[in-house]
């Protein structure tokens, strides 16, 4: 695994004095996601776990449906560029679906509203409304305070998003940190493929930033009903939450949170 954080030398303004001393900042490297040996994606991410990063891309990006559409996935060694080569046992997409991602927001490739909702199959739509899972509010409450005290690397540099996967009980199951929130989650869908966890019935989503349309909908893929984040959730995001039945809370504070989507699921 590639280096995760860097020290530089930085000039810092504190109480009116300056003077140099050394930062810790998150590494940002671009990752080549290759598919038989041909490019199919550039995601800019933070070194490690780039396997489950690949695998829970693909399959939130519906390229894969199942554990045995891979047949192996490696670095390759034999380049200067961080690329890793996935090996298929199914058609790979055409050149037309293949993804630049910055670290900032994913790519879904959708030019419309139904097209994304259409996305997630019906199978996978019926179990996220038929998952019956109870949210304790004062869970919900401490769900990013659970959170938090997991992100190591955000201790180190303060510069990278979080996605943890927890129980209804408060369990942590798997935590991800990345430049990129979407990545975060992509790596957790990853985790869980290769774990043989999918789909992620029961379980809570909580995030450390905002919720984006990208962050539902792999939520989604993954057969998440309850997404937790700290921060605020897009209109898009809230209508995609609607439309497959999902519960999205956000601004969750110390003694407060707005739920957007699936009130239903929320208990005082």
């Amino acid at each position: 695994m590639g280096r995760v954080s860097d020290r530089r030398r930085v000039l810092r303004f504190k109480d009116g004095v300056s003077g140099y001393r050394p930062d810790t900042l998150a590494v940002e490297e671009p990752l080549e996601i290759q598919l038989g040996g041909e490019p199919f994606s550039v995601t800019m991410r933070t070194p490690g776990d780039d396997v489950d990063l690949a695998l829970g891309f693909l399959f939130s990006e519906g390229v894969v449906a199942r554990a045995t559409d891979v047949a192996g996935a490696k670095h390759c060694t034999d380049s200067d560029l961080n690329v890793l080569d996935v090996t298929l046992r199914i058609p790979a997409p055409e050149a037309g679906r293949r993804f630049t991602v910055s670290s900032a927001c994913g790519a879904c490739g959708t030019s419309s509203m139904d097209e994304l909702v259409g996305r997630i199959s019906p199978e996978v739509r019926r179990g996220l409304a038929g998952d019956g899972l109870v949210l304790d509010s004062g869970l919900v409450l401490d769900l990013p305070n659970r959170l938090r005290a997991a992100q190591k690397l955000f201790d180190r540099t303060g510069a990278v998003h979080a996605a943890g996967l927890f129980d209804t009980d408060g369990t942590l199951h798997c935590v991800r940190e990345d430049v990129g929130r979407h990545n975060a989650v992509d790596k957790i869908l990853g985790w869980a493929w290769r774990s043989g966890g999918l789909p992620l019935t029961g379980r809570v989503l909580a995030v450390s930033g905002r919720i984006g349309a990208e962050i539902v909908h792999k939520a989604a893929a993954g057969g998440v009903a309850a997404i937790v984040a700290v921060s605020a959730p897009t209109t898009l995001a809230v209508d995609l939450a609607k439309s497959w039945n999902m519960t999205l809370i956000g601004f969750t504070r110390t003694a407060s949170f707005n739920v957007y989507s699936g009130a239903e699921r929320v208990r005082d």
